[in-house]
């Protein structure tokens, strides 16, 4: 990424970043809950933390600068280390495939997110859903391509992160456009949200195929070049959920399904979210494995 993007995109974060930490003194006070604790493995418990690793930037939850992470994800694990007793450090890999490998090899103990959950993935891992998510375009100012839907992306060029839901998504309709006898996507797929979004804003691709919580993100940073479209569509996504990603069958998942629930409980959930303008994502309480399923 050339240096005026980074310094663009760091200068946004902090700027974002700068005027909610007003809004910290409004977070509810938290203790320890003795008995959620107990139940933390063995290991951890001994530690006294846990590593959660993320991807890269996914604003407004997660936003990475070198090795520090900012967003609604570091409040929320700040929060939840609360709850627990322990200390959550934070680490980045690139790519989720990179991501889920570091998690089932037991490198990192969990990451918290917010991943997608579908149940192709829940084979070999479990989610513990603490938002909801829909996927929509980035493209640039007035839509000159006219990109709204999965069906008028067909000759499109489309940003996607790669090993993402999306991706698959967007690869499936790519096939679909060739069987109608129209154009076929061409699938652009990148290791980070900044990159996609950069691919877009330089003209490199026509849109970007993404969550809509970091895409609002970044086209409220982007001077009026970009716009949001396909918004309250389902495009290829039954109700998507997002959350934590911990090893299948792993005794965490419960642990933070449990303190997930306190901080709804509390208060904290609701004002961390709203905090980070995150409002439309919330949940009524968290789950584990809600996933719905992804076309074929």
């Amino acid at each position: 990424m050339p240096l005026k993007s980074i310094t663009a995109f760091a200068l946004a974060s902090a700027l974002l970043s700068g005027m909610a930490l007003a809004e910290d003194a409004m977070l509810p006070k938290l203790t320890v809950n003795e008995e959620l604790r107990a139940k933390l493995p063995e290991d951890i418990k001994t530690a006294g933390k846990m590593i959660s690793v993320n991807n890269g930037s996914f604003p407004p939850y997660e936003i990475v600068t070198g090795t520090k992470m900012e967003g609604a994800s570091a409040d929320l694990t700040d929060a939840l280390g609360q709850v627990l007793g322990v200390t959550i450090e934070h680490a980045t890999v690139g790519g989720l495939p990179a991501l889920l490998a570091g998690v089932n090899s037991g490198r990192y103990q969990f990451a918290f997110g917010p991943v997608g959950d579908f149940k192709s993935r829940e084979e070999a891992n479990d989610f513990v859903d603490w938002v909801q998510e829909f996927v929509v375009f980035a493209v640039h100012k007035g839509n000159p391509n006219g990109i709204a839907s999965l069906e008028t992306a067909c000759g499109q060029r489309i940003a996607v992160m790669a090993g993402g839901s999306a991706e698959k998504v967007i690869k499936v309709q790519a096939e679909k456009c060739k069987a109608d006898g129209k154009d076929a996507v061409e699938v652009q797929s990148f290791t980070d949200q900044p990159s996609s979004i950069l691919a877009v804003r330089s003209k490199r691709s026509d849109a970007f195929f993404s969550s809509q919580a970091p895409l609002t993100y970044f086209v409220s940073q982007a001077n009026g070049q970009l716009e949001l479209t396909g918004v309250g569509q389902k495009n290829g996504f039954d109700n998507l959920y997002q959350g934590a990603v911990v090893p299948k069958g792993s005794p965490l998942g419960p642990v933070l399904r449990d303190g997930m629930k306190i901080l709804m409980g509390n208060g904290t959930y609701a004002a961390i979210m709203k905090k980070w303008g995150l409002e439309n994502n919330m949940i009524k309480e968290p789950g584990i494995n809600l996933g719905g399923t992804l076309p074929k």
